[in-house]
């Protein structure tokens, strides 16, 4: 049994100033429906203005021969063009799963502008960053100097951090909190840094350089292991690099996975 093909999508178009207010789907005489609407609506409110100033609805069908899926695709589509001037009450089938919401094209949203991944993030105990101070505080920070800076910038919110200590093995998996930011800034609750317990003593180094100083991402632990545990067997990814993808690691991920008990689909649909 094939699909009809006999759904169009149609637009009221208001005469006094050629403005859009409203699309709809349908098949047959669909489209006439609403210009029998007397109820309090916007859209009944704007055709009894048409009327009031002596003029009618613009009806047009704009695009015709559709499923019933392309058509409410469509519909959803040019509803969202439209935003806040539409005078439909519903913004379309699906329409928050397919689209963002208008208010946030100021800022990058995750799944629309970037997705969240898995990363590798490889980490060491020195006098400017220690493992210890990240599990506690619940943040990872990644050297200092562009290289690094830059490597600590391309975790998002929501994605998937999995650490690995040099020369020990995997020691964490958290989530991305917020986007790094200079060590000098970073607060866990309302202290700073430089005011807490740092088993890095060199933590806030060149702090008032922000190309020279350490930059730290805020994160939330879903397992946060002390270094004598750590998970290692050979073949596991490794990688020199501070910051590395885990999205073609299958091996790695599923061993992870096995011994801790996520799992890295669901971290990630957990976030959207």
């Amino acid at each position: 049994m094939t699909a009809r093909e006999d759904y169009y999508v149609y637009v009221y178009i208001d005469p006094r100033n050629y403005e859009k207010f409203y699309y709809g789907k349908g098949c047959g005489s669909r489209k006439d429906i609403h210009l029998k609407d007397t109820g309090k609506s916007p859209k009944a409110r704007q055709i009894a203005a048409i009327r009031k100033a002596g003029c009618e609805p613009i009806v047009r069908v704009i695009a015709r021969g559709l499923t019933q899926d392309q058509a409410l695709l469509i519909e959803a589509t040019l509803l969202w063009q439209l935003g806040k001037f539409t005078t439909n009450l519903v913004a379309g089938h699906n329409s928050r799963q397919i689209f963002r919401e208008h208010d946030t094209l100021h800022r990058n949203e995750p799944g629309f502008d970037f997705s969240r991944r898995i990363h590798f993030f490889n980490m060491g105990n020195y006098e400017h960053r220690c493992w210890d101070d990240c599990r506690t505080h619940g943040f990872v920070s990644a050297g200092y100097g562009a290289r690094y800076r830059d490597q600590a910038k391309k975790l998002q919110a929501g994605d998937i951090v999995v650490v690995y200590l040099i020369k020990k093995g995997y020691v964490g998996v958290g989530r991305v909190l917020a986007e790094a930011v200079p060590a000098r800034e970073f607060r866990v609750g309302k202290t700073p840094l430089r005011k807490l317990r740092l088993k890095a003593p060199k933590m806030l180094h060149d702090s008032d350089d922000l190309e020279n100083c350490e930059y730290v991402v805020r994160v939330k632990w879903l397992v946060a292991n002390k270094q004598e545990d750590a998970l290692w067997k050979p073949g596991l990814f490794t990688t020199q690099l501070v910051r590395a993808s885990l999205d073609n690691q299958p091996k790695t991920r599923r061993y992870i996975e096995d011994n801790w008990n996520v799992r890295f689909e669901d971290l990630l649909a957990e976030g959207e």
